[in-house]
């Protein structure tokens, strides 16, 4: 469960801005704020049910848009590309500050 919920938590981040208000208000509440179906309904004055069919729905579209766009899938991969070239760098080499300071680059613009 943690593993979905941290890929969820992922996609949210790089597709949010592709959802609905509404979209976005259920999937922060329930994802990021933790907050339960129940009291989500709650709070909104709608059905358990409906909160429900919302975060399923909007869950299948970010999986959609990550199958169409690959964001975090290029991310993932610069990632480890970052990591495997930072362990390639020499510690003592007059280059490897200059080396190491892109790298930092790279890792900020994630």
């Amino acid at each position: 469960m943690l593993e979905k919920t941290t890929r969820i938590n992922f996609l949210f981040d790089f597709y949010q801005s592709l959802l609905t208000d509404k979209q976005r208000l259920y999937m922060q509440l329930y994802y990021l704020d933790d907050l339960s179906l129940g009291e989500i309904a709650g709070e909104y004055d709608v059905s358990r049910q409906a909160v429900y069919d919302n975060v399923r729905r909007t869950e299948a579209m970010l999986e959609d848009y990550e199958t169409k766009l690959q964001l975090f899938s290029k991310f993932q991969r610069r990632i480890e590309i970052v990591e495997k070239l930072e362990h390639l760098i020499p510690e003592s080499d007059e280059r490897s500050e200059s080396f190491r300071e892109l790298l930092n680059l790279l890792k900020e613009n994630d």
